[in-house]
């Protein structure tokens, strides 16, 4: 071992990059669908070798002696997001003819940008560098600092962060209800990474008990929180519709009363043995394949297709200002219908997908003729705020559209004073890849975190029931048509509130420098 990961520290030039890339690229296996969290323990400490060997010359300036540490952990997150996300680019390939030409930029150029907050976590890591377990601290704290602000900046996308190759069944999810995301990112990072002690064997007893304890502590409290009784003070019987349509077919025209045929009958058939009548069904992101506005007789149908007491939240394409002339504004949403066919609740999505939903810059970019790349045939505008649609049995649901659901602090405010969180999403851009299931997964966390169960409605999957321990009641698989039917018991709510779960995160986050510091400089006094 020590030969080996000597010869990793001594890689320079293109070498180092390449074992850096394939290094990233290697850990995509620990997410969702293939959850081999192991290939982690390889991944993250060839990364603490290539970082022991990237040290600038001591004639440069501190700022070049840190290039190469930032070179190696760009090219560790250009492999890991080339691989984790290239199913992007299925979503051009619907309409080929139209936006094929944008290919390589979303698959090399997102995951390009990407890339640099690792860069940055790296880079991090280094300025805390030393030779024995507190340079595992420092990675810790960099990765988990780089993941937090991959959160909130330019927008945020916190898709594939290293915290869920560790939570890839529910007995392992548990954990993140204490620590949130934060937390849950550095002690995968700092776990994953004590391996790269046994080269030295500097510190190892120390590691192997470290290593010890946090494995203990994650899956006996993974287990302790499953063997707990959850007793439900209410329940509800639901019903989630997965139609499958065709992405080619969803804005034309001729086909629309065919596709809205087919919600109303997989929504209207009688409820599987066993199962009462549902009180709630559930439509996916844009399922509705028109404007309300211009065909009110099919709210009279789903008035008439609704049974006393029942309510249909869809998702639909909501117009304000109109007609499409100039003026028209255009939201994705989810509105509530009642028995009568009333329309008695909508909510708009707040967090659109760039590129996707809206165009940033549109007026430069049309003077290219570039318009937004998949949504449909119209830019939206983003809504003001989200709050809980009340639903039958006195419930509330806090609707998230898409990928609004993979952001954890915005499903903590805006799930804190609902029972259960609903997730409508159109995953059909991306085919049978790994995307969808990577975005179950994260939905799948934020039941957990919050303490409360998911209802997931998607046109072609992965639409699913999870309870508040994210355990899946049912589902649906990827491209399959039909319904779920479940009676789902709502109680309780997170063991932690959000403000809390941040808090000890972020002490998380802040030991791990603390650690990083302390031997960082003690080795510098040692040193001098």
């Amino acid at each position: 071992m020590q030969r080996f990961a000597g010869r990793i520290i001594l890689l320079w030039g293109w070498r180092r990059s390449l074992v850096a890339f394939a290094a990233g690229a290697l850990a995509v296996l620990a997410q969702a669908p293939y959850d081999f969290f192991a290939v982690c323990f390889v991944s993250f400490p060839v990364l603490v070798w290539l970082l022991d060997g990237a040290t600038g010359e001591a004639s440069d300036g501190w700022l070049r002696r840190l290039r190469p540490a930032f070179a190696t952990g760009w090219w560790f997150g250009f492999g890991y997001f080339l691989a984790g996300l290239w199913w992007i680019g299925q979503a051009l390939l619907v309409e080929a003819d139209s936006f094929a030409w944008a290919l390589p930029f979303a698959v090399v150029g997102i995951p390009f940008a990407l890339a640099f907050f690792y860069g940055f976590a790296t880079v991090v890591a280094r300025l805390f560098w030393s030779s024995d377990i507190g340079r595992i601290a420092a990675l810790a704290f960099g990765f988990g600092l780089a993941e937090w602000l991959r959160d909130f900046l330019f927008t945020g996308f916190p898709w594939n962060a290293v915290g869920y190759a560790a939570m890839p069944v529910p007995v392992l999810m548990q954990s993140v209800s204490v620590t949130g995301m934060i937390g849950m990112n550095a002690l995968a990072v700092f776990l994953f990474s004590l391996p790269a002690l046994v080269a030295a064997r500097r510190h190892l007893r120390l590691g192997i008990a470290l290593f010890v304890i946090l494995v203990a502590a994650h899956v006996g409290f993974g287990y302790f929180r499953l063997a707990t009784p959850v007793k439900p003070t209410r329940s509800i019987d639901v019903r989630i519709v997965q139609p499958a349509v065709d992405l080619s077919e969803k804005w034309d025209a001729s086909v629309r009363d065919r596709i809205f045929a087919t919600l109303l009958g997989i929504s209207g058939k009688a409820p599987e043995e066993g199962h009462a009548k549902p009180q709630l069904i559930l439509w996916p992101e844009t399922s509705v394949p028109f404007l309300f506005t211009e065909r009110p007789d099919a709210l009279t149908a789903l008035g008439d297709m609704l049974v006393d007491g029942q309510m249909l939240i869809a998702g639909v394409v909501r117009e304000e200002g109109g007609s499409a002339s100039a003026g028209s504004r255009y939201y994705n949403s989810v509105v509530a219908i009642n028995d009568k066919g009333e329309i008695v609740d909508a909510v708009d999505k707040v967090h659109l997908v760039p590129f996707g939903e809206y165009l940033p810059f549109a007026d430069l970019f049309e003077r290219f003729g570039i318009g937004q790349l998949v949504a449909g045939p119209m830019n939206f505008a983003a809504g003001n705020e989200r709050h809980p649609i009340g639903v039958p049995g006195g419930l509330r649901a806090a609707p998230f559209i898409c990928y609004e659901v993979i952001f954890p602090d915005l499903v903590a405010v805006d799930s804190a004073s609902s029972d259960v969180i609903v997730n409508v999403t159109n995953d059909a851009w991306f085919g049978d890849t790994p995307g969808p299931y990577q975005h179950f997964r994260q939905a799948q966390i934020r039941a957990v975190e919050n303490g409360l169960p998911l209802l997931r409605a998607a046109n072609n999957g992965i639409s699913a029931v999870v309870d508040s321990r994210g355990r899946i009641i049912d589902a649906l698989a990827v491209d399959a048509r039909g319904a779920i039917d479940a009676h789902v018991p709502v109680s309780g709510r997170a063991l932690l509130s959000a403000e809390q779960r941040r808090i000890n995160g972020l002490l998380i986050m802040l030991l791990f420098a603390l650690i990083a510091f302390t031997l960082n400089v003690r080795q510098r006094l040692r040193v001098n």
